[in-house]
């Protein structure tokens, strides 16, 4: 039996579909952070103050941080998306062999294999 190359037009759509949900649900943690963000600098840290002028800092420093962690794995998840798109989805860009299903529902916007991923570890 020939080993498969690439995920079907219809194992895409799935992972369309899972990336989607993920998508969403990044966009709305953002918009979450951005609000916090916002009414932290908005209030002056004033709401914050009363438990110590550090803690307001902590508390903006810790959303910034979220923040821009969730913007990245949103670009990841886009990223991911244009790879369905052009039809090489889920190929391993270390090996060239597809990543494993699991690994894709797990992280769908993986662009190693476990194995690749392992090799890139350094050994200490």
């Amino acid at each position: 039996m020939k080993e498969k190359t690439r995920y079907s037009d219809e194992e895409l759509k799935e992972f369309g579909v899972l990336i989607d949900s993920k998508l969403a649900k990044a966009e709305d943690e953002l918009e979450y952070y951005q609000n916090q963000i916002n009414e932290l600098a908005e209030n002056d840290g004033t709401k914050i103050r009363e438990l110590g002028d550090g803690l307001g800092t902590i508390e903006s420093t810790r959303l910034q941080q979220m923040a821009s962690r969730t913007t990245k794995l949103i670009q990841h998840l886009k990223n991911a998306k244009m790879r369905i798109h052009n039809k090489v989805y889920g190929i391993c860009r270390e090996s060239g062999k597809l990543i494993s299903k699991e690994r894709l529902k797990a992280v769908p916007h993986a662009t190693l294999s476990i194995q690749s991923k392992k090799n890139q570890i350094p050994k200490v």
